[in-house]
């Protein structure tokens, strides 16, 4: 058995033909071949995406910034995108059963792993709040549109309405989902800068506590000690008088 290499040229060159020639390119796709081949390729896709993540995370262009952010998503885009391929495959296959393909799964992998090719373009748009998500679904939904005619042969008109409404209702969410995360977000920094104001105050009532408690003490001091002189002097009047009577005996 011959061992599988991977050629970064022909992936690049795979990557050239679906983003400006996609009709062709599925139309040409091998439907079988093994599985190798197209989870290199989206893995790749998914390395480009995270490196794209990871710089505009350090440079703070998302919504989580950071450099530990951006190093996690060099890491868990790649993994997350291999993952979802064999899932997204698994749904694409459904979908397409029922709408009448007689093709078998590893040709649904196949498709789905090619359109990763727009993994790295999405995440670019992911800047761009609201619009840029909605963008990146509906070139998802042609790109697959677009192997629904070519790779499973089902009519134009059905293949437009069914991944028209499925991506509709997944542009709905992800608007919806981000402004719910967005709300949080300005919620959650809400509640720290008020946090930050409460710890201040406290701060504040405990060093006004103090120097008053300190002040006390001092007055309470002098106090003592001048009731010390008092009682002094006190002792000494009367040790006097004391001295006085006993010369007067005498």
């Amino acid at each position: 058995m011959e061992k599988e290499t991977i050629d970064f040229n022909e992936i690049k060159e795979a990557a050239i033909k679906v983003l400006t020639s996609p009709q062709a390119f599925f139309k040409e796709m091998p439907k079988t071949g093994g599985y190798v081949q197209p989870l290199i390729f989206m893995i790749v896709m998914g390395v480009i995406g995270g490196l794209i993540q990871s710089l505009f995370s350090i440079i703070g262009l998302k919504v989580a910034t950071g450099l530990a952010m951006g190093v996690a998503s060099i890491i868990l885009v790649p993994i997350v995108v291999g993952i979802f391929g064999f899932v997204g495959a698994a749904i694409l296959y459904l979908i397409w059963r029922l709408m009448g393909s007689q093709e078998e799964y590893e040709t649904a992998y196949r498709c789905a792993a090619y359109v990763s090719v727009l993994t790295p373009i999405t995440c670019v748009l992911g800047i761009v709040p609201y619009i840029g998500g909605a963008v990146g679904i509906a070139l998802m939904m042609y790109f697959t549109i677009i192997a629904t005619v070519e790779v499973h042969r089902i009519p134009s008109q059905k293949a437009w309405l069914v991944f028209g409404i499925i991506g509709a209702l997944l542009i709905l969410l992800t608007i919806t989902g981000e402004i719910s995360s967005r709300r949080m977000m300005r919620e959650a920094g809400k509640l720290q800068k008020q946090m930050e104001q409460t710890t201040k105050e406290m701060q504040k009532q405990v060093e006004g506590a103090t120097k008053e408690l300190q002040k006390a003490t001092e007055e309470a001091s002098k106090e003592m000690q001048k009731a010390t002189e008092e009682a002094t002097k006190a002792l000494e009047e009367l040790q006097k008088q004391m001295e006085k009577s006993k010369e007067k005996s005498n």
